[in-house]
């Protein structure tokens, strides 16, 4: 048990978004770049891409020219300004594939699908070109899935009455006929697409394969089939191991799963139940719903998202369900070891993983706390201003649970990736 970077901290710190920082100028602040101050929410999603890019997400200018373009005032122009990068990368990749150009093909394809991303973001759910674009981002993760080695799985995990959970496979290029898994999955707007830049690319480096997962409230399994979110996240996961153990390439005894941000609390939940699981991560910690927006309104910057996720038509009735949504009563059944990574800056929450963690101890769970703090970076929520600093702090620590040489490990690939 261990608890790293602590610092003192109070929940006043917390919905840190919602403040207009005094300096009206791009400027840097303990959670990272902070290019429009008076419109917090959208500095917030551009500090998210732009920390993407260093994982291939983007290119740097590509990602600062969108920005000269955009009226941080108008989800529109938040829109067009990203398809528009979004389609230059996607038609570069698809010529550059056609021309064999193939390792150009994957990186622009992998651009695309982050700025496909944000192009959905701001738009209504009701908006035909939401799922439009999402379509356009997932095509683009295909186009890059498809020439890895090996090559990514799509697949669609059986689910209840029929419906499915869309998920990527994607096997650690190692020759070792068994590896561990991690299942990787969002949040409240994160979805299977974006976990290669939050959780995915870090664990594959390091001999962990990893199954990254639309679950019941995000990507494709809210926006085609209609699933919203449930508490008892134990049960989509579960359906997820079912299926990792029906592969002959899969380590059954070493599986771990990963949530980011909201995820942080649906991983958990998980953890709580789900005992085929060996390991568990809040990347990003969530104690109780209600206690961030429990008397959140229908001005608050993400209400629309929430209320679509939680199948709610108001913020009232959304919160009446997020009482469901605690690990009180439910962490002291979490017997693997469990980490919870949070930002010592995050603008959404940070009491919430000193909650967490203080919980899980006091009830005799097996917890580390790596709480990341803005001198190293890596301070802002999911590490969004640093996500390689995240990725590189939860896949080793899941590599030493899992009793992974990296040495040894990395002497056996002739493909390492990337």
């Amino acid at each position: 048990m261990a608890a790293e970077g602590i610092r003192s901290h109070s929940g006043d710190e917390d919905n840190a978004i919602e403040r207009i920082t005094e300096n009206l100028a791009a400027h840097y602040e303990p959670f990272g770049w902070h290019h429009w101050p008076h419109s917090p929410w959208f500095s917030y999603q551009f500090r998210r891409g732009l920390g993407e890019s260093q994982e291939g997400g983007g290119a740097v200018s590509e990602i600062f020219q969108a920005a000269s373009r955009i009226d941080p005032t108008s989800e529109e122009s938040w829109h067009v300004e990203w398809d528009r990068i979004a389609e230059r990368n996607f038609q570069r990749a698809t010529t550059a594939e056609a021309t064999g150009h193939i390792r150009t093909a994957m990186n622009c394809f992998m651009r695309a699908a982050d700025y496909f991303r944000q192009a959905e973001f701001f738009l209504l759910p009701d908006d035909p070109r939401r799922l439009a674009t999402f379509t356009k981002m997932e095509a683009s993760s295909h186009g890059y899935l498809r020439h890895l080695n090996p090559p990514g799985e799509i697949l669609e995990i059986p689910y209840e009455n029929g419906a499915t959970l869309p998920a990527y496979f994607v096997r650690a290029p190692f020759p070792i006929e068994k590896l561990p898994v991690l299942i990787c999955m969002g949040g409240l707007d994160s979805i299977k697409d974006e976990m290669w830049f939050m959780q995915a690319h870090g664990c594959l480096q390091r001999g962990i394969s990893v199954l990254m997962i639309d679950g019941p409230g995000q990507g494709g399994a809210l926006r085609r089939q209609h699933l919203t979110n449930r508490p008892d996240t134990e049960v989509p996961i579960g359906y997820c191991i079912d299926y990792l153990e029906t592969r002959a390439d899969v380590d059954i005894d070493r599986i771990a799963v990963c949530g980011s941000s909201l995820g942080g609390y649906y991983a958990a939940r998980a953890g709580c139940y789900e005992h085929r699981l060996a390991a568990c991560i809040s990347h990003g910690a969530v104690f109780a719903i209600t206690d961030m927006w429990g008397n959140a309104a229908e001005d608050h910057g993400l209400a629309t998202h929430i209320k679509w996720v939680f199948g709610c038509d108001s913020m009232k009735s959304s919160m009446e369900k997020a009482r469901s949504f605690t690990l009180d009563g439910h962490l002291e059944n979490m017997k693997c070891p469990y980490l919870v990574m949070h930002g010592g800056h995050d603008v959404l929450t940070v009491s919430q993983a000193q909650k967490v963690y203080d919980y899980g101890i006091s009830k005799g769970v097996d917890c580390t706390l790596r709480l990341l703090q803005a001198e190293e970076t890596g301070a802002e929520h999911c590490q969004h201003d640093n996500p390689t600093i995240g990725q590189e702090i939860l896949a080793d620590w899941l590599a030493d649970r899992f009793g992974i040489d990296q040495r040894k490990l990395l002497k056996l690939s002739n493909h390492p990736l990337l």
